[in-house]
């Protein structure tokens, strides 16, 4: 197997973009990706997305992008893994050219979420759930997490502030990035007055629906210098799964798919999670937050609320998390989520943040959740430059 390494990356902002539709959002973050990766080529594209037959009424994304990007020709597919599909396209660009079969890779995330009403987009995204044991019975994939959570205040006696200052540090992080959907912060106060959707979840607590589109570049890293002096090395890649249904998991408030795949990433990159400088989880929901820290071993189990509020999650903390805005406030196109913690990994460790800089960052994790965790696929990202 072949050492692999970014060498470009691109994103739109994400938003409410009914003027584009899914091959011009694919495009756009695709050809930045292209221009900063300086190649015209690529020998195969692999593309992230959950909902366009639902919502877009297309499928066939890979051929689709390809065409459109001037790129006919070349393999070109879409993978589909709920909210986890952007990480398994990246996922299995990575393939490609650890294996040798493909030299330069392209992984493009897109989702349109916006164009829809609620009720049609509400019963795709439950399509992530187990319709024959979950959705049949009107379970929503927001109802999915409130049980989660009101499970996790019950067994752990905390309460819903406990929760705030996930919410709190990650619209805190939106201010200074342009891409976000959300680049105002909140108050304390605000996240308690918030307007309940599924007790206990609030708006406050739920990332919100967007489109966009975020992509990468990949190719061995012996030839990364070829095309920049900026190249980003992938240390580690690993997917673990899940059952669909939460009832039929050993424990319902344990994510083992992120303990499996991140214990196996962290090994591949011969690291303690200690040695991370930061840490883009999957907070679709402030549960999973926690329940991701906890996962992941991070923090004890019960305990996963901690780091939020004594400000270990912060950017100058001792485990930055959602250092961007991540999904509650840059927004989860749910498709494209994944690329956009990878595309912002890179600007981390390529030390381009801006205001958002954890400083000196060397070594980083990204956390894509394809469901309520059926499938959880973690990367570790060094600059060893």
């Amino acid at each position: 197997m072949r050492d692999v390494s970014i060498i470009g990356i691109g994103q739109t902002p994400v938003g409410e973009h009914w003027d584009l539709g899914l091959r011009h959002l694919g495009y756009q973050a695709l050809r930045q990706a292209m221009q900063d990766a300086s190649v015209d080529y690529a020998d195969a594209l692999y593309v992230g997305n959950m909902l366009s037959g639902e919502t877009s009424g297309q499928a066939h994304l890979g051929a689709l992008i390809a065409d459109f990007a001037g790129l006919r020709g070349i393999e070109a597919v879409k993978v589909e893994a709920a909210c986890a599909s952007a990480a398994a396209a990246f996922r299995q660009a990575y393939i490609g050219v650890a294996s040798g079969l493909q030299d330069v890779v392209i992984a493009v995330g897109v989702e349109k979420m916006t164009d829809d009403v609620g009720s049609t987009l509400t019963a795709g995204l439950a399509s992530a759930a187990d319709a024959d044991y979950e959705v049949i019975h009107g379970l929503s994939f927001v109802a999915l997490n409130a049980l989660l959570m009101q499970r996790y205040m019950y067994e752990y006696n905390v309460t819903r502030e406990d929760f705030a200052g996930f919410a709190l540090n990650a619209h805190a992080n939106g201010v200074f990035n342009p891409n976000a959907r959300f680049q105002k912060p909140i108050t304390h106060d605000s996240f308690m007055k918030a307007t309940m959707i599924a007790d206990p979840i609030t708006l406050l607590d739920a990332s919100p629906m967007a489109d966009g589109a975020a992509a990468v570049i990949l190719c061995p890293t012996e030839q990364a210098r070829e095309f920049t002096d900026k190249a980003i090395q992938i240390r580690g890649s690993a997917v673990a799964t899940d059952s669909l249904s939460v009832h039929d998991r050993r424990d319902p408030l344990w994510l083992q798919a992120a303990e499996i795949s991140s214990k196996k990433a962290l090994h591949q990159a011969n690291i303690a999670p200690t040695d991370l400088d930061f840490f883009e989880l999957h907070d679709a929901f402030t549960i999973m937050a926690a329940l991701s820290l906890e996962s992941c071993g991070f923090v004890e189990r019960g305990k996963g609320t901690w780091p939020a509020k004594d400000g270990q999650i912060a950017l100058d903390g001792k485990l930055p998390i959602t250092t961007r805005g991540g999904l509650k406030a840059r927004g989860h196109p749910v498709g494209a989520t994944g690329l956009y913690q990878i595309v912002e990994a890179v600007q981390q460790l390529r030390g381009t943040a801006g205001e958002n800089q954890v400083p000196n960052a060397r070594l980083g994790m990204t956390q894509n959740i394809g469901g309520s965790g059926a499938t959880i696929i973690t990367h570790i990202l060094e600059n060893n430059n």
